[in-house]
């Protein structure tokens, strides 16, 4: 908090941190665009712990079980971006997790560690949660932000981006809670020796889910770039009926493409590894389907859900002024036509 922004920006830039929540961002570079001279507006950071993606379920063991290590990375990102205040978007039916997280902050305003003169710095932070109401198209950053100001989950245009244009109007930045928990570990050991684990471009630890088809379902934290195989059956006990029943793997959440067992043996645990087996990491959900599943009627259920939560929304509200403006220049043409 005392080595001030810059410090805690470049430690965040040195660990080599991308977002967990899907997209895999630079964490660093993502706060570093909120220093930008101050044109009066407060500056704000949101959490997304919606988490309503199908497979998914690590950010709510942190809220569960250490909610404290989250309220701790929202001061410090806070300090880090100017913001005044955080938001913790949480997903409606996550009772327990948002109990506990409340909890947590209670405990913190007591401290002395949230509100006015945080930590005793002279730095005012506080931290708010606002609970959802179960639409999964809110986990998109857009959309989460119109919940929290009271409208329809509905995304954005962009640009503007809320990095300029977001919560309330203000400069805005958005993570998701595994992004946002690490970082007082990655503060307190170093940025170098979080960078010390994993391969180039994909370095840290991450929280992997494995469900599914396997003995020991789990949510583990291990090394980026563990070899899929070896993640499987080091913490899930392998698969149900053993590797030669394996059909496939849908590696990073429902959203994300399934592999065949040939590319499984072969695969990465990261953002690279995974994009040369023509998928991607996303969340690290990783669900296992043995020979026993209809992969045509289990893709048809995922299908079913996304078509009913998501899809459209975006594409709708990104491609209509396109489609108004296609519509102004045939109607102008039509009428010029028939005079």
């Amino acid at each position: 908090m005392l080595k001030g922004p810059e410090w805690i920006i470049n430690e965040m830039k040195a660990s080599g941190l991308r977002g967990r929540g899907g997209a895999g961002f630079p964490t660093g570079m993502k706060w570093s665009f909120m220093l930008k001279p101050d044109d009066g507006r407060p500056k704000y950071l949101v959490i997304n712990a919606d988490e309503g993606e199908p497979g998914t379920c690590k950010d709510r063991e942190i809220m569960r079980h250490d909610p404290h290590k989250l309220v701790e990375g929202c001061l410090i990102a806070g300090r880090a971006m100017g913001a005044c205040a955080a938001y913790i978007y949480i997903r409606g039916e996550f009772y327990n997790e948002a109990s506990n997280l409340q909890v947590a902050i209670k405990q913190a305003y007591e401290k002395g560690f949230l509100g006015k003169n945080a930590c005793g710095t002279g730095y005012d932070f506080d931290v708010y949660v606002q609970r959802g109401a179960g639409a999964y198209i809110c986990g998109e950053e857009t959309a989460l932000i119109e919940s929290i100001e009271g409208k329809q989950g509905k995304p954005r245009l962009k640009p503007p981006f809320p990095a300029d244009v977001g919560l309330f109007g203000c400069p805005t930045t958005v993570n998701n809670v595994e992004s946002i928990a690490v970082a007082p570990t990655i503060l307190r050991r170093g940025g170098e020796w979080f960078a010390s684990f994993g391969r180039v471009r994909n370095t840290g630890t991450k929280l992997f889910n494995i469900s599914g088809h396997v003995n020991n379902p789990c949510t583990v934290e291990e090394t980026m770039g563990i070899p899929l195989k070896d993640l499987i059956e080091r913490h899930a006990g392998g698969v149900i009926g053993g590797w030669d029943n394996l059909l496939g793997i849908i590696p990073g959440g429902s959203s994300t493409p399934v592999i065949p067992k040939s590319d499984c043996e072969k695969a990465f645990m990261d953002f690279d590894g995974l994009v040369q087996v023509q998928t991607s990491l996303g969340t690290a959900a990783i669900i296992v389907m043995n020979k026993q599943t209809d992969i045509i009627r289990a893709i048809a259920r995922l299908t079913k859900f996304y078509k009913h939560e998501s899809c459209g929304q975006g594409l709708i509200r990104h491609f209509r002024p396109v489609i108004e403006e296609r519509m102004k220049k045939f109607e102008s043409t039509k009428q010029k036509a028939s005079n």
